[in-house]
């Protein structure tokens, strides 16, 4: 096949309907590929004038955003260097643009004003004139900013967040669209620190993050880091990491991408796990000294997970092994959030 319909099938690749080539293809033997790929590229072209008038087969536009929640600083205050230093991630095929994605959070150094603007992102939300929140309004300006005109829309979104947990560079995916995993393992390849979590969504219009308004891109998440302050070395490996992705997806449209392992080692999602808690809905326990700082590590049946104020340990009742992360996140408190729990899975791709 021609590059650039791998290229064009590793950006939409669920997006034809093969079926007029499956039965064009039926009860052939045809004796040349040369054959093939002209009927192929006859379909494809077909397809594309009928709906979008031409093809796609590089990345045009990419959003680097920060700030999304406005006590991490290290997003954001990354953005603003990049605004302020365009040509750090200016790439020739491709145009960066940056985005400080909640100013009024930032300027106080909270989380957020109103509510969660990474929970914002939900479609039926995004079109509704009546929702009158801070976040909410936010949420539709950054999706017209970045989704809604077809000739200003980000094809690749990366969100830059920052955590209280141990997790070292992680890459969160809200899919597994082929270019975000295979650039994932390219990263992981690159330094042993990235991590690779999985939050797959069954549907966009389910999911309520940022990352939703564009197929391509994924959140990152740094730590551990406490909100409101910034660390160097974790400001510096973020800035890195922006760059190795900036310079994969040049290559990407420079048909030279760098090769990766068939195999990636990810950590899906499963559940979350809530502080053990009164009657009063307070809590009674915390993160078990045994359990702290050990994101990414597996959690065996029977393992500390929690310590009451009394002094009594809670041992983990799961029946097969799990691996947690976002272990004591200061930010889920308000939801009695004390981790989420993932599978340690290997997949090929």
């Amino acid at each position: 096949m021609p590059y650039f319909l791998y290229k064009w099938f590793s950006i939409h690749p669920y997006s034809i309907d093969f079926s007029p080539i499956r039965e064009d293809f039926a009860g052939e033997n045809l004796q040349k590929s040369l054959d093939k790929v002209r009927l192929l590229s006859k379909h494809i072209s077909r397809w594309l004038h009928s709906r979008v008038g031409v093809i796609m087969n590089q990345i045009n536009r990419v959003a680097i955003v920060g700030g999304t929640h406005g006590n991490e600083f290290t997003g954001a205050y990354l953005v603003q260097k990049f605004a302020k230093f365009p040509e750090l991630i200016t790439r020739p095929s491709f145009q960066t643009v940056t985005l400080l994605a909640n100013p009024k959070a930032f300027a106080v150094a909270r989380r957020y004003t109103d509510q969660d603007l990474n929970r914002c992102f939900l479609q039926q939300n995004l079109q509704n004139p009546n929702l009158e929140s801070y976040e909410q309004l936010r949420a539709q300006s950054i999706y017209n900013i970045l989704s809604a005109n077809q000739d200003q829309r980000a094809d690749f979104i990366l969100d830059l967040h920052s955590t209280t947990a141990n997790m070292d560079l992680t890459i969160i995916l809200v899919n597994s669209h082929p270019l975000n995993l295979r650039l994932a393992a390219y990263l992981s390849s690159l330094n042993p620190l990235v991590k690779i979590y999985r939050c797959s969504f069954t549907s966009v219009a389910e999911n309520p993050f940022l990352n939703s308004l564009s197929e391509l891109g994924f959140g990152i998440e740094v730590g551990p880091i406490a909100q409101g302050i910034l660390d160097a070395t974790l400001f510096q490996q973020t800035e890195e990491l922006v760059h190795q992705i900036l310079d994969y997806l040049e290559k990407f449209n420079q048909d030279k991408i760098p090769a990766t392992k068939e195999t990636l080692t990810l950590y899906h999602h499963l559940s979350v796990v809530d502080y053990p808690k009164q009657e009063d809905g307070t809590i009674s326990g915390m993160i078990h000294p045994q359990l702290q700082n050990r994101d990414y590590e597996p959690l065996n049946p029977g393992d500390p997970i929690f310590l009451t104020f009394e002094g009594k340990t809670i041992v983990y009742e799961g029946k097969s092994t799990v691996w947690p992360i976002f272990i004591n996140e200061a930010a889920y408190y308000e939801k009695g959030i004390a981790m989420s729990l993932t599978q340690k899975q290997q997949i090929n791709i």
